[in-house]
């Protein structure tokens, strides 16, 4: 039976094009892939050499504001100091912050994109954990406390 290897990308309607481009660039570090403004449509990508896009803006959203058309887009980082960076630059930004849990098996940071798309940015923790779990933690903790907290879930 054909496996699915794992998330290759999302698209996003937007209403401002550019401005979404900007934010997922600058304020969160993926690099722009291609573009074809007078089309419509941005590609991103955390790894270009790996994945060309994981992140496609189209421009076209024509919903209410407030209209949620995407539960959540998930990125990984490679270690808490990153995450917390990512935190700083997100309040820095003034962009909202949902929450930031234990799940476990990741320490997860819930943030909104500038048009209001639910982003969570995660360290995976390499713990076995049953899931759903979402216990709020302080990002603000040491790395070994936050670790400690999400081991303790551990069966």
């Amino acid at each position: 039976m054909p496996e699915i290897d794992g998330l290759g990308h999302v698209g996003i309607y937007t209403e401002d094009l550019v401005k979404m481009r900007d934010f997922y660039t600058r304020v969160l570090g993926l690099q722009l892939t291609d573009e074809d403004l007078s089309r419509g449509i941005v590609f991103l990508s955390a790894n270009p050499e790996d994945e060309h896009h994981e992140v496609a803006l189209v421009s076209g959203r024509d919903v209410p504001r407030g209209a949620k058309l995407v539960n959540q887009i998930s990125f990984k980082v490679k270690s808490l100091d990153d995450l917390k960076a990512l935190h700083r630059r997100l309040q820095a930004e003034h962009m909202p912050i949902e929450r930031f849990v234990s799940h476990g098996i990741s320490l997860g940071l819930y943030a909104y994109d500038p048009e209001g798309n639910r982003l969570e940015l995660y360290y995976k923790t390499g713990f076995k954990v049953p899931q759903p779990l979402g216990e709020p933690v302080d990002i603000e903790a040491s790395n070994e406390e936050l670790l400690a907290t999400a081991r303790a879930a551990i069966p």
